[in-house]
């Protein structure tokens, strides 16, 4: 039993924007996330997908992504993105799952789950820069942060894992209010997606403040889930 994580599928098997038009890495990508999980995932194991999961603008035009990563080997907790529109709350997914008998995924929001004793935590995130962020920006993030801070608590003295989508530390920026949270919880892992193709090669992987930081963007990883434990 193992624990992966991969983040920003962008499924579009029900709506007309699939990633293909860009080519590149993108190019036959449901094909590639398909293969890329069956190399790595068993039907045991647990995953993790960090963000923008779906641009279907509701639940009935996400159906058909859900029903492809439901087929996709092991568990699934999903978290959301900033493009995933199709989100409302975790108990209308969980309905949606139950009627359309989804049964690998579930949601991770305001909550934990227990992977062998570590707590899965994590919520979305933000982007914000004193300097440049506006009033609307300021309370997304504090709402977050209370997010991630009940998520956190409600793990209890387990060792703990965090994911998000967007990343708490990119380039010259970083989120002090995130990053506190992490230090003041001792997260041993943060996974985090959002940054794709050139940005890539400026995302922070490594040990910042004792946690280690990871990008787990779908076309970062080549389509294949990342071994966390």
């Amino acid at each position: 039993m193992s624990l992966f994580a991969i983040g920003d599928l962008h499924l579009s098997l029900g709506a007309e924007k699939p990633m293909d038009v860009f080519g590149g890495r993108w190019q036959d990508y449901t094909e590639k996330i398909k293969k890329g999980f069956a190399a790595v995932v068993g039907p045991e194991d647990v995953t993790v997908i960090c963000g923008d999961v779906s641009w279907g603008m509701d639940f009935d035009s996400a159906r058909e992504d859900f029903l492809y990563i439901d087929a996709l080997p092991g568990k699934k907790l999903i978290l959301k993105g900033n493009h995933d529109y199709w989100w409302s709350t975790a108990a209308k997914a969980r309905n949606f799952f139950a009627e359309n008998g989804i049964g690998s995924i579930d949601i991770l929001h305001n909550n934990f789950f227990d992977y062998r004793g570590v707590g899965l935590c994590g919520t979305r995130g933000w982007f914000y820069e004193e300097e440049k962020g506006t009033e609307h920006d300021k309370k997304i993030l504090a709402r977050e942060c209370l997010r991630l801070e009940a998520s956190l608590r409600a793990a209890g003295d387990r060792k703990k894992y965090v994911f998000l989508h967007y990343p708490p530390k990119y380039q010259g920026y970083e989120c002090p209010e995130l990053l506190a949270l992490l230090e003041k919880y001792g997260v041993k892992q943060c996974c985090y997606g959002h940054i794709h193709s050139k940005g890539c090669a400026s995302a922070f992987n490594g040990e910042y403040g004792g946690t280690l930081f990871r990008l787990v963007s779908a076309d970062y990883l080549d389509f294949v889930p990342a071994k966390i434990l």
